[in-house]
């Protein structure tokens, strides 16, 4: 079963289940400052979990594209990722335990969906603790749909628990399903998660029925929900018995590309393999990146750092292999081709992937020039160590400053007899990740989407702005992108000029007229067909007949969003422009801030 086939079959299943089907969303979550990327196919509805009610009702479907970057360095191993695909199912207070279960074993091992020998399943369950009871209610659900209480296993809470999100709020007990690969078990205690490869994880379903409280109780939820994820590569090559998901057909055409652009030979040696492993990885996801609604181009900050990093790792491992040209452009044009149907948007982006990809290219070559250039300066004072040793500050501030990968210092020190400390470097590297993780974590806390009563009333401010400023500057300006904190809103948009003074001020003007007259804040359901018909300004896309919310202000502007929203423009304050900038090509940038009423 190929990646497209799976990927259908799943919703074609779940919509048989009276599911919704939903559209998966940006890579850069809403009005969401605590992540870089959507990390899950849970994560744009983390508001309808937490107890908003979905346009499209209380069953829903779809996939989604997902991004992870905490383990980049472990990407060229044979299964981690940073670009994937998660297919995920919901129930928003309708089933729960007995319904998720059941559905998921036959979609699991009926011949008409992935037929899956029922033997090979096992299945985990949350073992309970001082503060949360066992989940016997999953282990008598797995049971009565023909699972053997041999092959039910009960886990502590690093294994079976999810959330909260932050200190407090909605979590619950989850359910595992794995297949049994056939290989030999590695230990009496061997068992599904444990590392040796035997069981191979498969799906998740999240039950969302308990409230933590800052006390550390656990009180029901009134509305419990279901929340499951399949991650798609992982499955197929499950379902294929590949021994990697780089063996499936969602790489292996981007894998024949890169042995054709360098002459290497996947499955050759380890070393030459996780170089191919990492471009076609870093490749794919950079596509998405640079094809996102969100228009992410590269530069030294959040997003559009990670995606740097993930083309430049690229690039160097081209060189590994002996690629002294550019070359991602080339690789890029398969992966387009290759998600052309399940991802439209892409095409749409087409040129700029491409732009991007090339300019990035030449910017790093031109790094490593510098960098090559300042090392023959350094040379002649290394030359005279006795020890021929380089100090590893030395290397660090080649990549520090210069973005000198280490392992072409190496290479060039090696051409002249000499050796790194590769010790003091990762000393020197340790201390700049600690400080840089300082950093990041006054701004990434963690947690998901933040609903507080500032979040809110900046998040409808961010409407208020989008219909001024296609007032002031035309209706060319669409919004490409939104990120908001308790603190401030940043507003991604579509214009080709540095805004002038007046035009700021006019649309700071017209911001709080509005706010002034204290307009009240509706929202009415219905299809994205009928809503721009209405005249609501909707910039994405969606399937045919989706349900979708539409947030009016009073007569001043209508656009389809999530929410959340204040209930009257008068809650928000006075609106103010703190600065206005370039974003990327095309794109501008502007930063604003609610101040108290005066």
């Amino acid at each position: 079963m190929t990646a497209d086939e799976l990927r259908q079959k799943y919703i074609d299943f779940f919509k048989e289940q009276g599911h919704a089907q939903i559209s998966g969303k940006s890579l850069v979550p809403e009005n969401d400052p605590t992540v870089l990327f959507t990390t899950a196919g849970m994560h744009p509805l983390v508001p309808y979990l937490l107890g908003q009610d979905h346009p499209a009702g209380s069953r829903l479907v779809n996939y989604q594209k997902c991004i992870r970057t905490g383990d980049i360095e472990s990407v060229g191993d044979l299964s981690h990722l940073t670009f994937f695909e998660m297919l995920g199912n919901w129930s928003l207070g309708d089933y729960f335990k007995k319904g998720a279960i059941k559905m998921s074993y036959e979609f699991l091992t009926s011949d008409k969906w992935l037929g899956l020998p029922p033997e090979k399943i096992s299945v985990t369950v949350f073992e309970g603790d001082q503060d949360v009871p066992r989940d016997d209610e999953s282990a008598e659900a797995w049971r009565s749909v023909g699972i053997p209480e041999d092959r039910i296993y009960y886990l502590p809470r690093e294994d079976n628990w999810w959330g909260p999100a932050g200190q407090t709020g909605p979590c619950g007990p989850d359910s595992e399903m794995f297949i049994d690969t056939g290989k030999a078990a590695c230990g009496p205690d061997c068992r599904p998660g444990c590392s040796c490869g035997k069981y191979f994880e498969v799906w998740n379903d999240v039950f969302m029925q308990y409230n933590k409280k800052a006390d550390g109780t656990f009180p029901p939820l009134e509305r419990k929900c279901v929340d499951t994820g399949m991650g798609i590569e992982r499955t197929v090559a499950i379902l294929q018995g590949k021994g990697s998901v780089y063996d499936i057909e969602v790489f292996t055409p981007i894998i024949e590309g890169i042995e054709k652009i360098s002459g290497a030979k996947y499955h050759q040696d380890e070393i030459t393999d996780v170089s191919i492993r990492i471009i076609a990885d870093h490749i794919k996801t950079s596509v998405f990146i640079l094809g996102d609604e969100q228009a992410i181009t590269p530069s030294n900050l959040g997003q559009g750092y990670i995606l740097r990093r993930l083309i430049r790792r690229a690039v160097r491992h081209g060189r590994k292999l002996g690629v002294e040209r550019h070359f991602l452009a080339e690789l890029a044009e398969i992966v387009l081709q290759m998600y052309r149907e399940p991802y439209p948007i892409l095409a749409e982006h087409h040129e700029t992937i491409i732009h991007e990809l090339n300019t990035e290219e030449e910017r790093f070559f031109t790094t490593l020039k510098k960098g090559e250039h300042e090392f023959e300066k350094m040379l002649p004072g290394l030359l005279k160590n006795p020890k021929k040793i380089i100090p590893g500050r030395i290397a660090f501030k080649l990549y520090d400053t210069f973005g000198f990968p280490i392992e072409i210092t190496e290479e060039l020190a090696a051409e002249h007899g000499l050796t790194i400390d590769r010790e003091g470097f990762e000393q020197a590297f340790e201390k700049h990740q600690e400080l840089s993780k300082k950093g990041a974590d006054k701004t990434f806390k963690g947690g998901l989407a933040d609903q507080s009563d500032r979040t809110t009333a900046l998040h409808t401010a961010t409407h208020l702005l989008h219909k001024a400023l296609r007032m002031v500057l035309g209706e060319h300006v669409q919004q490409k992108g939104s990120n908001i904190t308790p603190e401030r809103l940043r507003f991604d948009f579509v214009h080709p000029d540095k805004m002038t003074p007046e035009q700021i001020k006019e649309v700071e003007d017209i911001v709080n007229d509005v706010i002034e007259q204290d307009l009240p804040v509706q929202m009415n359901t219905m299809t994205l067909e009928e809503a721009k018909e209405d005249g609501a300004l909707a910039f994405f896309d969606s399937k045919y007949g989706e349900q979708v919310k539409v947030y009016s202000v009073g007569d001043f502007s209508k656009e389809v969003c999530g929410g959340p929203h204040v209930q009257h423009t008068s809650q928000l304050g006075r609106f103010k422009i703190k600065k206005e900038q370039s974003s990327s090509a095309g794109v501008r940038r502007i930063r604003a801030v609610l101040e108290p009423a005066e």
